[in-house]
């Protein structure tokens, strides 16, 4: 497997927890803004991805890993200008939202500060 991109968790905001108990990951990279730092998993070192994110490719959130399988027509512009891209994990009625991935695997738990974020594919 082969990184698109990576980056490590840095701050995790008070509702964030909450949200990625019901599947929904709201990434961000600094500077994250005021507005939406606690709904948001903040990340640092995350440079634009070496590809387009597609179908197929995996994405590493601390411990767990999730097979995606769909990309929102912004997601990429999103991750690569602002580190920001909302994850929706087992979410089969979610819409594709233009800056939003979705993905499935297992039910998603709060990683670690200092936790790998990464998406890898062929």
């Amino acid at each position: 497997m082969t990184t698109i991109w990576s980056a490590t968790v840095s701050r995790i905001g008070g509702d964030a927890a909450d949200m990625i108990e019901e599947g929904v990951i709201i990434l961000f990279g600094e500077p994250v803004p005021p507005a939406l730092l606690d709904v948001s998993v903040v990340h640092e070192g995350g440079a634009s991805p070496s590809r387009e994110i597609a179908a197929g490719d995996a994405v590493t959130f601390g411990e767990q890993t999730f097979e995606v399988t769909a990309v929102g027509d912004k997601a990429n512009a999103n991750l690569s200008e602002l580190g920001h891209v909302v994850l929706y994990v087992n979410q089969p009625d979610q819409e594709l939202l233009p800056g939003a991935v979705l993905a499935t695997g297992p039910d998603v738990i709060v990683p670690a500060l200092g936790a790998a974020l990464a998406v890898t594919g062929a």
